[in-house]
């Protein structure tokens, strides 16, 4: 059993993140007596970065704790945490079709002649971002939108604030990296994200992390938003561009995400060892 402890270390379910945390009892030798299991479909959970190999929607953390502590709605034992380890393996490491990691993506960039006449322009059904400055696209880049239940707000909006080393507030997820933060709405925001093929957020704007970073220091604040479902070089530009999918990447360490570390390689172009 000792030896299946590490595989069941941070596995992940559905279009919810599981965050699995053996939690070692100060006993001898260690007991893993029982597990629960919470589901969490509050809108601000939508940042974890989540597979898409389930039909779960919610996002489910796992807890051990010995029965004593147990209140929560389901139990499962230790053999069914490790039947489902064991099940997800194969989703863990599955790749779509033709696609690739974002960490891999760095788009060209232009510099404006004039950035306070800078705009960017969102197409919700190609899933693409661009910065154009007039006619001229200075960065187009692949994005994730929210789902079709929790959409990415279409409308002209300004971008009213920013923030490079932002981290989230509320739990679940409190510290999770959201660098590059650039807000358009109360809570709703275009930043770095694990970028899936598909719309998969709760309306915020996930990017490739080279492309956060240049699109962040494109714009400024007041600079304009357009987000609509169709942009006019989502044909051209837009359809050369490649497909992005971060579904098979495995969770970089909760250690790693939370320390320092995140936001100094993330100015880099670089995380974990992506």
């Amino acid at each position: 059993m000792r030896a299946l402890l590490p595989e069941l270390m941070r596995r992940r379910l559905g279009r919810g993140a599981v965050i699995l945390e053996l939690i070692q009892q100060p006993v001898a030798p260690p007991v893993l007596k029982a597990a629960s299991i919470v589901f969490n479909s509050a809108p601000s959970a939508q940042e974890f970065h989540v597979p898409d190999c389930t039909s779960w929607r919610n996002e489910a953390v796992f807890k051990t704790m010995g029965f004593p502590k147990i209140n929560r709605t389901r139990i499962f034992t230790i053999g069914t945490l490790v039947a489902l380890s064991i099940g997800l393996v194969g989703c863990e490491t599955m790749k779509s079709g033709g696609s690739r990691s974002a960490f891999t993506f760095d788009p060209p960039m232009q510099t404006p002649k004039n950035p306070a006449a800078v705009k960017v322009k969102l197409s919700t059904t190609a899933q693409r971002l661009y910065v154009v400055e007039g006619d001229n696209v200075l960065l187009a880049t692949p994005i994730t939108v929210g789902t079709s239940s929790t959409p990415t707000p279409l409308g002209n909006f300004t971008i009213y604030s920013k923030q490079e080393n932002r981290r989230r507030y509320s739990s679940p997820g409190a510290g999770y990296p959201m660098p590059y933060w650039m807000e358009f709405k109360s809570a709703y925001g275009m930043h770095w994200g694990f970028v899936k093929s598909q719309p998969a957020t709760h309306g915020c704007v996930r990017m490739p992390l080279n492309s956060a970073r240049k699109v962040f220091s494109l714009v400024r604040t007041g600079t304009p938003l357009e987000i609509a479902r169709t942009q006019p070089w989502d044909a051209t530009i837009g359809k050369s561009l490649p497909v992005l999918d971060d579904s098979h990447l495995p969770n970089p360490p909760l250690s790693y995400m939370l320390s320092p570390k995140v936001l100094s390689d993330a100015k880099q172009g670089k995380m974990w060892n992506f």
